[in-house]
């Protein structure tokens, strides 16, 4: 018996899947570029007298004006312990907010995957600016819901950081993507023309 073996056209492969591929590329490269541009704005503070970085710092300084502004009693204390920033809810330390907490990463998700599946430049930069700052209110928002919630109720302290509130503010990077691919994208574009 006499197997054909169909031989792989490079060419051809690369035709069929350049959508894909192109979509792969921009994110993969975007992501780098914007993780690596982060992580050597992380490098300038010294982590071993555990120097808080400036952004981490300002959404620490945010979550207590907003706590404060809805009339809760509110304060922050510099952590000489780890790199982090103590929060204190009714005089009880309640969280501390370390560089993860700043949300930077979701925004740098947010941004590559807006990039991927480009649109017009100036709908592109508009989504950019004001999905970024969208995903930094929610944040916001969801650090002071925390302290609120673990306060009042310590003991799902667990579900509500690692289970409850990845899952929203996940879930609204999630719509917004939905919303960008199927709203302003070039393939949003391109399905609505055929």
């Amino acid at each position: 018996m006499l197997k054909i073996i169909k031989t792989i056209n490079l060419k051809d492969y690369f035709a069929q899947y350049k959508p894909f591929l192109l979509f792969l590329s921009k994110f993969l490269l975007t992501y780098v570029v914007l993780t690596f541009t982060y992580e050597t704005y992380l490098n300038q503070f010294d982590e071993s007298s555990f120097e808080v970085d400036g952004f981490t710092k300002s959404v620490a300084n945010q979550t207590i004006n907003t706590l404060t502004f809805f009339g809760y009693d509110a304060y922050q204390m510099p952590n000489n312990d780890s790199l982090s920033i103590k929060l204190f809810f009714n005089n009880v330390y309640i969280a501390q907010i370390i560089e993860g907490c700043n949300g930077l990463s979701v925004i740098i998700l947010f941004i590559a995957f807006v990039i991927a599946f480009t649109g017009k430049l100036k709908e592109t930069i508009l989504y950019l600016l004001f999905g970024s700052l969208f995903i930094h209110i929610l944040n916001i928002a969801r650090i002071a819901l925390l302290c609120i919630l673990i306060f009042g109720f310590p003991e799902y302290e667990a579900i509500l950081h690692g289970v409850i509130f990845p899952l929203i503010i996940y879930g609204f990077v999630f719509l917004l993507w939905i919303i960008w691919v199927n709203k302003f994208s070039v393939y949003a574009t391109n399905s609505v023309s055929k």
